[in-house]
């Protein structure tokens, strides 16, 4: 278990430091579907897809006639899809693929791997949206393989899993995009597999579920890039399975669709804690069950569509998640001024007997250091905001029975 700074305060007027291991959490709010601009081009599943900016690129896929390499860009704010520059390019004859994986770093989209007029490509390239070029990277430097995962922290991408001509595969590599280059690190400890789901979220990058030999999975395992070590979390409570698509929204991350153990297609959405490793159940995707579709964060909103269930699919939905979280015994009385500036109070309430607070950024790191606590007045904690970023900020109060409240404060 990794250990973080928090702050304490105990109704004694004790203030100290310590550390939380675990919380335990339960929310409220939209969770909700809205329906958005359907994908250019011919419904197909397979797909790639990547965020820049405030855009969604999806690229490549298998629809009824063949493999693809055309790209499409989404604009969030105006609703629209816009035909964009094939992967490749000129230079991209015989690039189409399905099954490939695709990430954004460093302001640039990569795309690469999968399988198409080859039976499997090891390919990286890079697109500047910026002067709209596609050029050749570095080759991936595992095999040439198919139905693999992606996740970024930070600068860097983190590629493994999935097919090759030898079979299944669980090793995994780190990419810098800035030196061009690929370094091994630590191999999935689960079962070698294909068509996994892979999430970055919290400053760690997720996967889980897909199918090995001989069996659908639904274990779920976080990758910690400073040690360079994985740990397995709480398994994912949906029928086993594979084809699924997730994303990440601090403090949650999500898993939806694929294929099961019972060869059914499915529609169902489940949302992962960070805080408290425990998996809920969400309302369900509004559109057919299906395998094989994208889902994207852009500017903090979760985008999902596309896939395969018999049939092509080129519909598109928005996620509405959780908003606030609350929890069975609140801790938290109030959060105010919320906006912030300057300071924010956080007034707790009877049940908070002996508290820890700690503050974690959009990214899932604990940075309550940054932070000046004092206490304002009776059951009040005055936390001093004017040396930090602006952005959305999550805090956390655990009392000594192991009861959490977590509530958000944007500061401006």
């Amino acid at each position: 278990m990794v250990e973080h700074n928090s702050f304490s305060i105990s109704m004694n007027n004790r203030i100290f430091l310590g550390f939380l291991f675990g919380v335990s959490m339960s929310s409220f709010a939209q969770d909700s579907w809205v329906q958005r601009d359907s994908i250019n081009g011919s419904p197909k599943s397979s797909g790639a897809v990547f965020a820049l900016n405030d855009d969604a690129y999806f690229l490549t896929g298998l629809d009824e006639f063949g493999f693809k390499r055309s790209m499409y860009s989404y604009d969030v704010s105006q609703d629209d899809w816009d035909d964009e520059l094939s992967l490749g390019g000129d230079a991209g004859d015989g690039l189409n693929r399905g099954s490939a994986i695709a990430f954004s770093v460093g302001g640039f989209g990569f795309c690469g791997l999968g399988t198409g007029s080859v039976d499997y490509f090891k390919d990286i390239w890079k697109f500047d949206p910026v002067t709209n070029v596609w050029t050749q990277m570095a080759d991936f430097e595992g095999t040439a393989r198919r139905e693999a995962v992606a996740f970024t922290i930070d600068d860097n991408a983190y590629v493994g899993t999935g097919l090759d001509e030898n079979g299944l595969t669980n090793d995994f590599w780190q990419f810098d995009y800035e030196f061009n280059n690929w370094i091994q690190i630590a191999d999935f400890p689960g079962t070698a597999r294909r068509d996994a789901v892979s999430i970055s979220m919290g400053g760690q990058g997720y996967v889980g579920t897909g199918v090995d030999a001989t069996t659908y999975k639904s274990d779920f395992w976080a990758y910690y890039p400073l040690i360079d070590s994985w740990q397995q979390k709480a398994d994912f409570p949906g029928t086993p399975r594979h084809g699924s698509v997730g994303f990440g929204l601090f403090p949650n991350a999500f898993i939806a669709l694929g294929e099961d153990n019972t060869f059914t297609y499915k529609n169902d959405i489940w949302e992962y804690n960070y805080f408290s490793d425990s998996w809920t159940q969400r309302t369900n995707f509004p559109g057919a069950g299906r395998v094989q579709a994208i889902a994207i964060v852009v500017e903090g909103r979760a985008f999902v569509g596309s896939g395969y269930n018999g049939d092509f699919y080129d519909d598109f939905y928005e996620y509405l998640p959780i908003l606030a979280i609350d929890e069975e015994i609140n801790l938290i009385a109030n959060v105010f001024p919320n906006p912030a500036t300057k300071y924010f109070e956080i007034a707790l309430t009877e049940n908070a007997n002996s508290t820890q607070i700690q503050i974690y950024n959009e990214l899932g790191q604990n940075i309550s250091p940054q932070f000046e606590f004092s206490k304002a007045s009776s059951g009040q904690i005055r936390i001093n905001c004017e040396q930090v970023s602006k952005g959305m900020y999550y805090i956390c109060v655990t009392n000594d029975s192991g009861h959490s409240t977590t509530k958000s404060v944007l500061i401006q």
